[in-house]
């Protein structure tokens, strides 16, 4: 009998889209964290980024529209970090964030 692996759901592989958009985050120690968002879907985010937040790190970030979203840092390497947002935001209120900070960059 074969073992076949069984997908697993990952946004990673989404487009996303272009933002260059300056913002911040709040660490799990309540610290503030200076971050440039380089690219976003509505499930995730690449950042430019101030600190070394490590894989597993938990941030909330504040979005245009939305305040502030949380996510989990998935990926952290030379100054970038690769986020999932714990929540999908909804499509409509993902275009209508990207239209603020695509106008405001």
């Amino acid at each position: 009998m074969r073992n076949f692996a069984t997908a697993v759901r990952d946004h990673r592989g989404e487009p996303r889209d272009e933002v260059m958009h300056r913002t911040h985050a709040i660490d799990g120690d309540g610290r503030s964290i200076k971050l440039v968002l380089v690219n976003m879907s509505a499930n995730g985010l690449m950042a430019r980024c101030e600190g070394a937040p490590a894989a597993g790190d938990r941030l909330r970030i504040a979005l245009p529209i939305l305040g502030g979203v949380d996510a989990i840092v998935r990926w952290s390497l030379g100054g970038r970090i690769g986020c999932e947002l714990e929540r999908t935001i909804p499509l409509s209120d993902y275009y209508v964030m990207l239209t603020v900070m695509v106008r405001n960059s």
